[in-house]
Parts: C-alpha cells; sequence; structure tokens
C-alpha cells in the first residue's frame, strides 16, 4: 500500500471514529481487508491515541472558527495532518500539507483544500 493510499484509508478510518461508538480495531477492520499497513494503522491509532494534544494544537491555528463548528471532513483531514507534523518527523512538512490538500480534493469540495491549507500553513516548518 502507497503512502498516499494509507492516508486515504486512515481519513475513511477516522473519519468513522468521530462521534461513533465503534472502537479503533472495528473501525480499521471495517476499512482494511486483510494484512492491515504498518503505516496506516499508525496513522490511525497515533491520531486517536495523541487527539487532545492535536485538537489543543488546531484549536490555536483556528481563526474565526471552533473544531466542532468544522465541517467532519475538513476536521479529519486536519486533524491527521497535524498528527504527522507534531509527531512524525521522517516526513517533510511540505509533503503533509500537499497530502492534505489532495485528500481534500477527493474527499471534500472545492474549498475544502485551500482552507485545511490555510490552517496548516500555521505551522512553522521543524
Amino acid at each position: 500500500m502507497k503512502r498516499r493510499e494509507a492516508r486515504e484509508k486512515a481519513v475513511q478510518t477516522l473519519f468513522q471514529l468521530d462521534n461513533t461508538e465503534l472502537t479503533v480495531d472495528e473501525a480499521i477492520a471495517y476499512i482494511t481487508e486483510g494484512t492491515v499497513n504498518a503505516f496506516y494503522e499508525n496513522l490511525v491509532r497515533g491520531t486517536v491515541e495523541n487527539s487532545q494534544i492535536i485538537d489543543e494544537t488546531l484549536v490555536g491555528k483556528l481563526e474565526h472558527w471552533s473544531l466542532d463548528r468544522l465541517p467532519k471532513i475538513e476536521r479529519t483531514v486536519l486533524r491527521l495532518a497535524v498528527y504527522e507534523l507534531l509527531f512524525n518527523e521522517d516526513v517533510p512538512h511540505r509533503v503533509i500539507l500537499n497530502e492534505a490538500i489532495e485528500l481534500c480534493k477527493t474527499f471534500g469540495d472545492e474549498k475544502s483544500g485551500r482552507f485545511v491549507n490555510g490552517v496548516l500553513s500555521k505551522f512553522e516548518e521543524k
């Protein structure tokens, strides 16, 4: 599984987990078939396990928006991208931004990518 596909499946899994009673294992089993890709699983479990830090960080970057008011797909893509920005130092900052924009093009509307890019551009590259 390529990393882009892993990110797409991670967004689908995290989208399912947002405001549902599913466990992470149930959501992963629903999205994947057979062997689970390590990168995908790391994205999902890492985002869920660090959700409090991710959400606190995101709230500090949102202007005139609350996290609960964001459309679910943008919130999900932002959480995944912020997880990678904070906890995955192997991936360059610009790659994370580009992948988040591509995820918005796949799952969101025409304005999603611009909004997500605006929020993520407030994160300084380390």
